[in-house]
C-alpha cells in the first residue's frame, strides 16, 4: 500500500503519529478509491485521540491553516491538491427521531463499524511502526471484486440509526455499477418510512449524485424497487404502469424517462439537462386520456409539466432560480423540435423556436434526440436524419437573422417618440407586431425595416409621425 502514500503529507503525518505516539489512519473513500483506481483529492484521517489537536500538529508542520469545527469533532486543512479532514476515533449510539448520533470516544473498530458501508470501512495505518498496513475487517475489498454494497453491521441497524445510508448505499450502487447486497435491499424497504427524519436538502443531495452517473437508471431502479421513490419523489412513481382499453395500451412512461435520462446522460454531464429528461414527461399521468378509434393521448402534458417544475423543485429543496426556469423551458419545448423534425420545416418554425429557446436551443436538442427511445431502427434513423435536417436549418436561420436570444430593434421608447405618445395599449400592439412580422420573415431582422414597418402600422391605427429617431 506504501506506493500510494507517496504525497510528502502522509509522511508528515506518520511522523507526527510517531513523535506524538498515536494511532493515525486514513479511512474510507481514499483507501477505497486506490482499489478502485480513481483519483481522489479528498483524505479522511482518523486518530485514535483528539483528532482537532493531531490536526493543528499537522497545519502547524505544514504552516497551513486549520478549520475547526469543534461541534463536529473535526478539522480539515488543504495542502496543495489535497482537501484532509480530521477526526478522533468514535462510536456511536441513536435515539428512534434523530439520524444525530450519541458520540464517544472509541476505538478504530469502533469507528469502522459506524461506517455506511464495507466498501468504505477500510483503513490504512500511517503510524511509523505499522505504516501502509490495510485494515479489512468487513472484508470490503472482496466486495469491491464482487461489485457488492453491503454494510458493515447488519443493514437493518445501519438503515435505522441513519436513515440517509440508504440513499448513500443506492448512490454508490448507480456511481460505481454495483448490486446491493439482497439483505440490504430488504432492511432498504422496511425502512422507507425512516427516511422522513432525514432534511430534505440531504436527501435531494444524494439524489442530484444518483443522477449524475454515468447511468442514473441504475439508483433510480433501486429507489423504485425499494419504496424509497415514492417517499422522496411521488410524481414520478406515478409515471409507472400501462394501462389498456380496447387492446390499446401505451408506453410506460417510468420506464421512458428512465431511458431518456440514461440517454442524455451520454451526451451532458450537465445536472439541469438531466433534471429536464427526467422532467419531460411528468405530467403525463394528469393529461392520460382514451381517445375511442384513436388511443391514448397526452395533450397538453409540455404546459402541464413546465407548470409543475417549480412545484417540483421547491418540494425538493432545489434552487428556485435561473436553473429551475431552464428546466421549466426544456419541459415546455421538449415537443417542438420532434414536431419539425416529422414535417417541413419553415424558417418562421425555426424563427419561433430560436425565439423562445434562446441560449437553451443546444440543450433542447440533446433532450429531442435522447427521447428518441423506440426500439424501431427505421424510426430511430428517420428521426435522427430529421434533427440533422432541423439543425442545419437553426444554424442557417441563426446566421441570418440573429434571432437567439433577440431584442426589438425598435423599443417602445422608440414607438413614443415616433408618434409623440404615452406608453399604453399602442405600443404594446406595434411592439408584438414587429415581433411577429420578423419571426415570419415578412421583414428582416434590422432596425432600418423594423422603423419603417413601424411607420406604417401607426398610421394604420390613426397615428401620426412627429419626430424621427436615431
Amino acid at each position: 500500500m506504501q506506493q500510494h502514500l507517496r504525497h510528502s503529507v502522509f509522511s508528515v503525518i506518520s511522523r507526527l503519529a510517531g513523535e506524538h505516539n498515536v494511532q493515525v489512519y486514513a479511512i474510507g473513500g481514499f483507501v477505497r478509491d486506490i482499489f478502485l483506481e480513481r483519483p481522489s483529492k479528498d483524505i479522511d484521517i482518523v486518530i485514535i485521540g483528539n483528532g482537532i489537536e493531531f490536526a493543528e500538529a499537522v497545519g502547524a508542520r505544514l504552516k497551513v491553516k486549520v478549520a475547526v469545527y469543534k461541534n463536529f469533532g473535526t478539522a480539515s486543512l488543504k495542502y496543495q491538491d489535497l482537501e484532509i479532514e480530521f477526526v478522533g476515533a468514535r462510536k456511536e449510539s441513536y435515539r428512534l427521531d434523530s439520524r444525530k448520533p450519541i458520540v464517544e470516544n472509541g476505538t478504530l473498530e469502533d469507528d469502522q463499524k459506524r461506517r455506511d458501508l464495507t466498501i468504505n470501512a477500510m483503513a490504512i495505518s500511517l503510524h511509523p511502526d505499522t505504516y501502509g498496513n490495510l485494515l479489512d475487517p468487513f472484508n470490503g475489498i472482496d466486495d469491491l471484486n464482487q461489485k457488492l454494497i453491503r454494510t458493515p453491521l447488519s443493514p437493518a441497524e445501519t438503515f435505522s440509526d441513519d436513515p440517509l445510508r440508504m440513499m448513500r448505499a443506492i448512490r454508490f450502487a448507480s456511481q460505481l455499477n454495483f448490486r446491493i447486497d439482497e439483505g440490504a435491499v430488504e432492511a432498504i424497504k422496511n425502512n422507507v418510512d425512516r427516511i422522513s427524519i432525514i432534511s430534505q436538502e440531504r436527501v435531494s443531495d444524494e439524489l442530484n449524485k444518483i443522477i449524475l452517473s454515468v447511468r442514473p437508471s441504475i439508483g433510480f431502479n433501486y429507489l423504485f424497487d425499494t419504496g424509497l421513490l415514492n417517499k422522496i419523489f411521488p410524481q414520478m412513481t406515478n409515471l409507472y404502469g400501462v394501462d389498456y382499453i380496447d387492446g390499446k395500451g401505451h408506453k410506460d412512461n417510468f420506464y421512458h424517462t428512465l431511458q431518456v435520462l440514461d440517454n442524455i446522460c451520454e451526451t451532458t454531464t450537465d445536472l439541469w439537462l438531466r433534471w429536464a429528461a427526467i422532467l419531460h414527461d411528468i405530467a403525463k399521468p394528469a393529461t392520460k386520456r382514451f381517445e375511442p378509434g384513436h388511443g391514448w393521448t397526452f395533450h397538453g402534458h409540455e404546459d402541464r409539466g413546465a407548470r409543475m417544475v417549480p412545484k417540483i423543485f421547491a418540494q425538493l429543496k432545489l434552487p428556485l432560480n435561473e436553473k429551475m426556469k431552464q428546466v421549466q423551458k426544456l419541459v415546455q419545448l421538449h415537443l417542438r423540435p420532434i414536431v419539425l423534425s416529422q414535417s417541413i420545416v419553415t424558417d418562421s418554425a425555426v424563427r419561433r423556436l430560436l425565439f423562445e429557446a434562446g441560449d437553451d436551443i443546444e440543450g433542447l436538442m440533446l433532450l429531442c434526440k435522447a427521447d428518441i427511445t423506440t426500439k424501431n431502427e427505421y424510426k430511430v434513423k428517420k428521426y435522427r436524419n430529421n434533427f440533422e435536417l432541423v439543425q442545419q436549418k437553426l444554424k442557417d436561420v441563426e446566421e441570418r437573422d440573429s434571432i437567439r436570444n433577440w431584442q426589438p430593434p425598435v423599443t417602445g421608447t422608440d414607438i413614443m417618440q415616433l408618434f409623440g405618445i404615452k406608453e399604453g395599449r399602442e405600443v404594446g400592439i406595434i411592439k408584438n407586431q414587429i415581433r411577429e412580422a420578423i419571426l415570419e420573415g415578412e421583414i428582416p431582422n434590422t432596425r432600418e425595416a423594423a422603423i419603417n414597418f413601424t411607420i406604417a402600422k401607426g398610421l394604420e391605427i390613426g397615428l401620426k409621425v412627429v419626430a424621427t429617431t436615431n
